[in-house]
């Protein structure tokens, strides 16, 4: 935390102007916050972020050209003092797995209260991580099912880790389809970001990279 003396400083990430405009006006309510920036993308949010070297960072999810994982993932690695609290609409268990696999440290749904923002801004530049109420009891049923101790691919979300586990049992894209209830077309973009995150070029190359890592035991059948 800064100083007694010093406001704590923070860059507001949004794609919507009056949801950054009513944080701004939010936060400058409270005593000991100051905004030093905003950005309406992740691209933008990570040159902000290095410019002005906040506290804290206050990121959406779902954001054109660069969403806030990605954004998120960049930040931490690029300013690791900065401490970023995800506030989103979104309470999937795929998008708040990933945001914490990113390195956030925090996650709160739209519609919290003023006070629980401010509490956790504070919480998480103290390095503390903290959950809004609908999502801590989400986020614990991930941890226990997906140890981040044990597992051999922490980029990946819990459902491109299902993909990955069928390609490896030698399915294509229909049956795993027809597995995880999702269109052939939803697998194939499940499958290009499987790619991209473990570099590799190829569905032969994924699948020894699955094998080794104790996916696909269990067979095609």
């Amino acid at each position: 935390m800064t100083a007694a003396s010093e406001p704590l400083t923070v860059v507001l990430i949004d794609d919507h102007p009056v949801v950054r405009g009513g944080l701004r006006a939010l936060l400058e309510s409270f005593d000991g916050f100051a905004v030093v920036g905003e950005a309406a993308d992740g691209e933008a949010a990570v040159r902000e972020v290095q410019l002005h070297r906040p506290d804290a960072v206050i990121m959406d999810v779902m954001m054109p050209h660069v969403d806030g994982i990605e954004a998120t993932r960049r930040i931490v690695r690029a300013c690791p003092g900065t401490a970023v609290l995800v506030l989103s609409m979104a309470e999937d268990d795929d998008v708040v797995f990933s945001a914490m696999q990113a390195g956030a440290r925090g996650y709160l749904l739209k519609g919290a209260a003023q006070e629980e923002i401010e509490r956790a801004l504070k919480a998480v530049v103290a390095g503390e991580v903290i959950f809004g109420p609908g999502v801590a009891t989400r986020v614990l049923g991930l941890f226990r099912r997906h140890p981040a101790a044990s597992d051999p691919f922490p980029e990946l979300t819990p459902r491109e880790r299902d993909v990955l586990d069928l390609v490896a049992r030698g399915l294509r894209n229909a049956a795993i389809g027809e597995r995880l209830g999702m269109a052939p077309k939803t697998v194939a973009n499940h499958l290009s970001a499987i790619f991209a995150k473990l570099q590799v070029t190829d569905r032969s190359a994924a699948i020894v990279r699955a094998r080794d890592g104790g996916l696909g035991r269990g067979g095609s059948s």
